[in-house]
């Protein structure tokens, strides 16, 4: 049973660590503003998320996958 509740608590973790990358990069609140573009009042990026990157992701996806080899441990014993 501990390695259920390990895996468990690691997969929690890796999927906080992967959700907060996008969230860690800048405020929005503090976007650089140009003379040219009118404020729209919003908190909207000007330009989309890059996206999931496995680089920047990779200690969320290695406790991620860990959780799920101590599950699959967990379940067979």
């Amino acid at each position: 049973m501990l390695f259920v509740w390990l895996g468990v608590i690691l997969i929690f973790i890796g999927m906080l660590l992967m959700v907060a990358q996008p969230i860690w990069q800048g405020r929005l609140s503090a976007a650089r503003r140009s003379g040219s573009a009118p404020s729209s009042g919003t908190l909207e990026p000007p330009r989309p998320a890059a996206g999931f990157d496995p680089k920047a992701n990779w200690p969320g996806i290695a406790l991620f996958v860990l959780g799920g080899i101590l599950l699959l441990v967990g379940a067979i014993f």
